[in-house]
C-alpha cells in the first residue's frame, strides 16, 4: 500500500508555528493548488484550486516558521492523514492534513525580482 503526496502550491497564509507539550516544534500550513481545466465557451483558460492543510515537525518546522510567508511557492512531499475530535457540544469534526516528510522553498521571496 501507498500514502504519498507530492504538491507543489503557493502559502495562502503565514505558517503557524508552536510547540508542544514536549518541546517539538510544530507548523501548520494552508497551501493552494491550481489544475487545468480546459477553457471557457470564450477560449479563455479556466483553472481549479484546491487548497491543502500542511503539518511539519521539527527542525522543519523551525525553518518554515522563519523563513516561509504568505504567496511563497513552496514543493512538499508527504502523506495524508485524516483526524477527528469532538467538539465542546458533542459535534463531531474531521480534517484531512498532510503530515510533510520533505518541504523544499521554490522561487523567489514574495516581493522579490525572478
Amino acid at each position: 500500500m501507498v500514502n504519498k503526496v507530492i504538491l507543489i502550491g503557493r502559502l495562502t497564509a503565514d505558517p503557524e508555528l508552536r510547540a508542544t507539550n514536549g518541546g517539538q516544534h510544530v507548523a501548520n500550513l494552508r497551501v493552494a493548488t491550481n489544475t487545468y481545466g480546459g477553457k471557457d465557451d470564450e477560449g479563455n483558460r479556466k483553472e481549479h484550486t484546491e487548497f491543502h492543510q500542511l503539518v511539519v515537525f521539527g527542525r522543519q518546522a523551525e525553518v518554515v516558521g522563519e523563513y516561509l510567508r504568505k504567496g511563497r511557492l513552496i514543493f512538499c512531499d508527504g502523506r495524508l492523514q485524516t483526524r477527528t475530535w469532538d467538539d465542546a457540544e458533542g459535534k463531531k469534526h474531521w480534517s484531512t492534513e498532510i503530515l510533510v516528510d520533505n518541504l523544499q522553498m521554490l522561487g523567489p521571496k514574495p516581493g522579490e525580482a525572478a
